[in-house]
């Protein structure tokens, strides 16, 4: 394949309103490459783009790429010598850095509020995503696959990387009991992680049977069900990890969790306040930990995918070709009948 001046996109033009356009191809500056994207996986936040015209306050203000899971090869690789080479296989770590005069650990540059994410309305111009046939991006943003690694795995590093970057944030999991709240694609991969990092017991929650079975498939010891409250505060985990970014999850997470434990949130929730039990939390002295994107994990998850010692293959659950992106979308944002849904872009099967 050669780079072309044209290319086919996956756009949110307003709520409601998600098309697939040709869209130019941008000249490359001398620190980006051009990549051709074989898979794009689709995120919640690409479903709110499309359903709501916003991420809470990151609200569409003019036509925008979705996407920010994906994983392709070079074509063009970066002028200026850095990054990697023409033919290589890629995935892509989002997030950009701006200079910014807020304050913010250094080494948690996930923490910026200079940070830019591909397919973003947080700020105007937008960031545009990577739902593209090709795709110029900073050579900086590319990682290279090892050999076995397919591309097809590899769209699903990024969100892999905030499971890895969640679990990280409760310490040592060996040996410990593990409670998921939400078992959609990150709460999935949240419990193939921990499985990974050790746990003796991980304890899954859903609504749904189908997010259940995918759970039990990638490491989940036991599952309830989200309406069960007796059984999940029972479970008295010693590290819960809430991620189906509701105040009703939150609250089960805080109440499933053991005296002294800890609750890490990896749900988003909704701007403003809350209704959850803060009250358990405090004569429980649980440890509330926030968990927001990630770092380098990506590059931890790309060598773990590569070995074998993550597993998450059951985790996707449908591909679509790009030209099917609203069948693709609409199945997305059904939680009872899949979990990570894929675009394939032109070549793949």
């Amino acid at each position: 394949m050669t780079t072309s001046t044209t290319t086919t996109a996956v756009v949110a033009h307003r709520a409601g309103d998600l098309r697939v356009d040709e869209i130019e191809v941008r000249s490359p500056e001398p620190s980006e490459a051009v990549v051709a994207v074989a898979y794009g996986g689709i995120c919640g936040s690409d479903l709110h783009y499309w359903q709501h015209g916003a991420v809470g306050e990151s609200i569409l203000r003019a036509p925008m790429i979705l996407g920010h899971e994906v994983a392709g090869t070079v074509l063009r690789a970066a002028a200026d010598g850095t990054g990697p080479a023409e033919g290589t296989p890629v995935t892509v770590h989002p997030a950009t850095h701006q200079h910014t005069s807020v304050r913010f650990p250094k080494d948690r540059p996930n923490l910026s509020p200079g940070v830019r994410y591909l397919g973003s309305a947080a700020r105007f111009p937008h960031t545009e995503g990577a739902f593209a046939g090709q795709v110029v991006l900073p050579a900086s943003m590319l990682r290279e696959l090892p050999a076995g690694l397919d591309l097809r795995t590899a769209a699903l590093a990024e969100p892999a990387g905030v499971a890895w970057h969640a679990v990280s944030q409760a310490g040592d999991l060996g040996g410990r009991r593990v409670l998921v709240i939400g078992s959609g694609p990150i709460g999935a991969l949240v419990i193939a992680v921990a499985k990974r990092a050790g746990a003796a017991e991980i304890v899954a929650v859903d609504l749904h049977d189908k997010p259940l079975d995918i759970a039990a498939a990638v490491g989940a010891t036991r599952t309830l069900k989200a309406t069960d409250a007796e059984a999940i505060a029972a479970v008295d985990a010693d590290v819960v990890i809430e991620s189906s970014g509701n105040h009703r999850g939150l609250s089960s997470a805080i109440q499933g969790a053991t005296r002294g434990g800890t609750v890490v949130m990896v749900g988003l929730l909704p701007t403003g306040d809350q209704p959850v039990p803060v009250s358990l939390a405090i004569t429980r002295e649980l440890h509330l930990v926030g968990s927001f994107r990630f770092n380098d994990e990506i590059d931890a998850v790309i060598g773990a995918l590569a070995d074998g010692s993550l597993a998450i293959d059951p985790i996707v659950t449908h591909s679509f070709p790009v030209g099917e992106a609203l069948e693709a979308f609409t199945t997305a944002a059904d939680a009872g009948v899949s979990a990570k849904v894929l675009l394939a872009f032109p070549g793949q099967a």
